[in-house]
């Protein structure tokens, strides 16, 4: 997938997760070990979240345990490097045809 449609997913997800009531904290967070989409707040729990989009296929396919180590390792980065010690979420967003999918804690 291109990074403009990549892009689109991202606000899409962006717009979906305000409208719920969450605050964006940061989008594209970079570090050595990995890459977390959009990073956001609801009731005192941070969220890291992947988004994965495509029409042709199911996207949540793309949520690999390898994919998930990645997104974990540099979830801890994150709090490390922020000094801070939140409850949090590994989540994903699944943008499908128009239809977009919040998957809670994919980590379990």
């Amino acid at each position: 997938m291109s990074r403009a449609k990549g892009n689109i997913a991202e606000d899409s997800a962006c717009d979906y997760l305000t409208a719920h009531g969450y605050q964006i904290i940061e989008r594209n967070f970079y570090a050595k070990t990995g890459e977390i989409d959009i990073i956001v707040s609801r009731d005192e729990v941070l969220h890291f979240v992947e988004v994965k989009s495509g029409n042709s296929f199911e996207p949540v396919y793309n949520i690999t345990p390898g994919k998930l180590r990645k997104i974990i390792k540099t979830a801890q980065f994150y709090m490390k490097k922020n000094g801070i010690d939140p409850v949090f979420s590994i989540d994903a967003i699944i943008v499908s045809n128009g239809e977009i999918e919040f998957l809670e804690n994919v980590t379990l």
